[in-house]
């Protein structure tokens, strides 16, 4: 499994959200995660993305125990082998399609300039905006946005890409364009990708659906 999670609890105050929750992902496998609002996926989203602890329970990512680094080692590791595509595109207003997608392989290290600018390209190549490197966001519509916003993600080949509602503000016809290139971008790259989506559409097209109701999956 290139994800497994054990016995996931997470309260908020008196709130108990997620009740032992276990899941699991193979390499290259597509997983959506479905439920009513508050049903706990988007709280189990970022525990597995390593953004938020949770009370009791175990995370292995890639054969590691991510819950056992320390907080410098995880917000690295978690650069390395985790891509998070989010309903808002949380694009920078100032910089270029390009220079966005460059961001996260900056601060991952590792990498020449001109190895970071190749791989920036290439996955902006992949998304289909090679034409489209030198706009800012406001110059984009929106699923061009969030185009770019995948090939963020992508652009330190991590092992996992999480995305959480990644199509809920685009049109019928976009939201059907990001739904092939997800499933386009798992046969060129073998990501394993873990979506969570109230679009019955999406989700029928993943390798597994899971429905979760009151913090557990049923």
């Amino acid at each position: 499994m290139i994800i497994e999670a054990t016995g996931i609890h997470k309260s908020f105050g008196t709130l108990e959200v997620l009740k032992g929750v276990d899941f699991s992902a193979e390499k290259g496998e597509v997983v959506s995660i479905m439920g009513a609002s508050g049903a706990g996926k988007t709280t189990l989203l970022q525990i597995l993305g390593t953004l938020m602890t949770p009370d009791s329970g175990e995370l292995r990512i890639d054969g590691k125990n991510a819950l056992g680094l320390k907080e410098r080692e995880l917000a690295a590791f978690r650069g390395r082998e985790i891509g998070f595509v989010f309903q808002a595109h949380h694009l920078l207003p100032e910089f270029t399609a390009f220079e966005n997608v460059m961001i996260p392989a900056m601060i991952a290290g590792g990498r020449t300039q001109s190895q970071m600018k190749a791989a920036a390209e290439e996955v902006l190549s992949r998304v289909g905006l090679w034409n489209r490197l030198n706009h800012r966001p406001a110059e984009l519509s929106g699923g061009e946005q969030q185009r770019v916003a995948i090939a963020r993600a992508l652009i330190n080949d991590p092992a996992v890409l999480l995305a959480d509602e990644p199509t809920g503000n685009l049109d019928s016809a976009t939201k059907q364009e990001i739904h092939q290139l997800f499933f386009d971008l798992r046969e060129q790259l073998g990501q394993t990708i873990i979506i969570v989506t109230h679009d019955p559409d999406l989700a029928a097209l993943c390798d597994r659906e899971l429905h979760m109701v009151d913090g557990r999956f049923m």
